[in-house]
């Protein structure tokens, strides 16, 4: 298939498109290159040395003999540019990466909140509405989040997008109906992949638009298959406080001999999923589209479940590492159960990679090596959610700030 990747320099496009290209398929990347522009802004940079992308294109077809094409457009402001691409180069499929996509980030600022709402819902409608302007039957591929069913406890497991329900009819009977799980955005960025839920069901009504929305976990790890057979084709590693996700900080806050950060009491679970799975999973939503004129096909793509205390005790041991208790930065609850349903990519012969100390020791291995590019006062996460919680953060867990004398 020719296939377009929008936001595909990012830390699951990039191992994306590898992974696609090395089967066989027509690779565009669509990017605007906005996340090493952040890196910029925060003052970090990935753990790992990042190549232009130009320079990873070319050592892909260098070691291959296959090409994956870059355009730098930005799906958010450039719809007219975006059109004429799509209209010249009309893909099978399209995947929908390109949305900021830390929570954190998000909650920065107002200015951040605007962008992230800005940048997010415009990429995804400019989109939706380019499809239908060109009557382009392209198969959309959505990377989301397990996070816009929140984490409250339910007692119950976690339904693949639609739960069934029943409602009281005037003459006091039951009907039947399946609608969207009840969003419970957390933050920002997750009420942006909420608002997405809503246009992509809107546009599978209205116009029949072909779409899968990815329901994604956390993701862990460093390497897929593709990644590891140029050292230049690496994929981008964040440890920082806004765009590191909580296992791989974690394992690097071991190997550089930083405390384990936890926040609160560490009681939340989340879902996680191995980075080698992520891209097997989109690769087997591409092979299985929903047909036209039905509804928005969602998979959960998660693995597992952990609550962040018990990995953090986990590494602690594997490591010798100090864990710390620090105040959450985020407004949640302190604790909460998750029990999510992943069937459907079980059931299309997904083999699940699971947390072994094998793949942790890989992460360590490679965060020790490029240590040196470490910035030990970008580890702590200090973006708060509300004015009340900024005020209680801990901006120096390993207590070597100056202190004054009184």
């Amino acid at each position: 298939m020719k296939i377009a990747v929008m936001g595909g320099d990012g830390f699951i496009g990039w191992p994306t498109s590898l992974h696609l290209s090395d089967a066989g398929h027509d690779i565009h990347i669509l990017d605007n290159l906005s996340r090493r522009w952040i890196d910029t802004e925060l003052g970090v940079q990935s753990l790992t040395p990042m190549d232009s992308i130009q320079e990873r294109t070319r050592i892909w077809h260098a070691e291959t003999g296959r090409r994956i094409h870059f355009n730098l457009i930005d799906l958010a402001r450039d719809y007219e540019l975006l059109k004429k691409w799509l209209a010249e180069n009309r893909p099978d499929a399209i995947i929908h990466f390109a949305e900021q996509r830390a929570a954190p980030y998000s909650m920065k600022s107002d200015r951040h909140k605007n962008y992230t709402v800005n940048n997010n819902v415009s990429a995804t409608h400019n989109l939706l509405n380019a499809l239908v302007e060109l009557q382009l039957d392209a198969h959309l591929v959505h990377l989301g989040t397990m996070g816009v069913y929140g984490y409250s406890t339910v007692g119950a497991a976690i339904p693949e997008g639609y739960l069934p329900v029943g409602i009281e009819t005037m003459d006091g009977e039951t009907a039947s109906q399946e609608i969207l799980y009840p969003s419970n955005p957390g933050s920002i960025y997750h009420m942006t992949k909420c608002l997405d839920q809503l246009l992509f069901q809107f546009y599978a009504k209205n116009d029949s638009l072909r779409i899968t929305d990815l329901h994604q976990g956390i993701v862990w790890g460093t390497h897929t298959e593709q990644t590891r057979r140029h050292p230049q084709l690496i994929n981008r590693f964040d440890y920082d406080g806004d765009y590191g996700t909580v296992l791989n900080r974690f394992l690097i806050q071991a190997a550089i001999g930083y405390p384990l950060t936890v926040h609160g009491t560490g009681g939340q679970t989340r879902a996680f999923i191995h980075i080698q799975d992520s891209v097997r999973c989109i690769e087997l939503a591409l092979k299985n589209p929903p047909a036209r004129g039905s509804r928005v096909e969602i998979f959960n793509q998660m693995t597992e479940t952990h609550r962040v205390r018990d990995l953090a005790e986990m590494i602690a041991k594997m490591a010798g590492s100090e864990v710390v208790w620090l105040p959450n930065p985020r407004k949640e609850a302190a604790e909460n159960d998750l029990v999510v349903r992943n069937d459907k990519f079980l059931s299309l012969g997904l083999d699940p990679i699971t947390l072994k100390a094998g793949l942790l020791d890989e992460i360590v291995e490679v965060a020790r090596k490029f240590a040196y590019r470490v910035d030990r006062s970008r580890v702590p996460a200090v973006s708060a959610w509300t004015r009340d919680i900024a005020a209680t953060i801990n901006h120096d867990p390993e207590g070597k700030r100056l202190k004054s004398v009184s």
